[in-house]
């Protein structure tokens, strides 16, 4: 394996911004690219608050940093802090990463194109069909448009405040693309989790909550209502099988966590931040190796 550049005077810093950080394996992939690359150039993980955000991104000029990326709880608020913003961000309502040109800071959001990725290489079915998608933040948004651009003709989006599920719907209605505007936004509570003629039709249910995360149990869902081959797919990401996951591989249903999501999206973020593409399999290389996986893992 080859090893990075000493850090030094003239080496250029990533980062990604958190709160909570520490569990991020964003530094193990950007560094395992930036050694393969022998690029001079660091990727760190800083703890920053809602409250300090704003402070943070204004100093990434001063301090030269190249590009951040954002993950919770930092994505809606930090769209009004960037200078300019991507159409993908625009659409989302949200941004993943924020690149650094010259003193002028870009938004971007690399989520949907970095799940639309892992889903392709995953082969899930999705075209004409009918996808199910928990939650009605950023990572929800990021996974409905995902859903669409793989072909799904419905998304029915479940959420605990159908009200904000509605708010969601509304705003990516007004700002998709035709082509995927023609598909049916549907908003239910977390009651649809339990409708046997939904869950019977459904090619694939995915969770953009931190429930299972942040909780040790999931949302009452009726999993064996679901067809053999509907996907469960999970954008939360962990060593183990997630609290939404686990029922699912215990009917033996397909499934798997965000883990290659997130190295989609890493993958696009490091070109943008560093204007060259990672080599091809180092990132996801080094988050199957601190995941504890093996490549043909999960």
């Amino acid at each position: 394996m080859r090893v990075a550049p000493p850090i030094g005077g003239a080496t250029r810093i990533a980062a990604v911004f958190g709160d909570p950080v520490e569990h991020s394996l964003s530094p193990a992939m950007h560094n395992a690219a930036y050694a393969a690359l022998r690029l001079d150039r660091a990727y760190l993980a800083f703890h920053v608050t809602p409250a300090m955000l704003r402070a943070a991104v204004r100093a990434l000029p001063a301090l030269g940093i190249v590009g951040v990326n954002l993950t919770v709880p930092h994505k809606e608020r930090a769209l009004a802090m960037v200078d300019r913003l991507s159409a993908e961000a625009r659409m989302l309502g949200a941004i993943n990463c924020i690149a650094n040109r010259a003193g002028t800071l870009y938004g971007d959001n690399t989520d949907a194109r970095g799940l639309e990725r892992d889903l392709a290489m995953r082969r899930v079915a999705l075209e004409a069909a009918t996808a199910v998608v928990i939650g009605a933040g950023g990572a929800a948004a990021a996974a409905i448009v995902a859903c669409l651009r793989r072909g799904a003709h419905e998304v029915i989006i479940a959420n605990r405040t159908p009200a904000r599920a509605r708010g969601l719907a509304r705003r990516l209605r007004a700002r998709l693309p035709r082509a995927l505007g023609r598909a049916a936004l549907e908003v239910r509570g977390l009651d649809a989790l339990a409708d046997a003629a939904l869950l019977g039709r459904a090619a694939a249910v995915l969770n953009a909550t931190p429930m299972g995360l942040t909780q040790s149990a999931f949302a009452r869902l009726d999993y064996a209502r679901t067809r053999r081959e509907c996907f469960f797919y999970d954008l939360i990401y962990s060593a183990k099988p997630t609290a939404f996951l686990r029922p699912a591989i215990a009917l033996g249903r397909p499934c798997a966590d965000g883990a290659g999501m997130l190295v989609g999206q890493g993958e696009l973020a490091f070109e943008l931040f560093n204007g060259v593409a990672p080599p091809k399999g180092v990132m996801r290389g080094a988050l199957w190796s601190a995941l504890g996986r093996s490549d043909r893992a999960r």
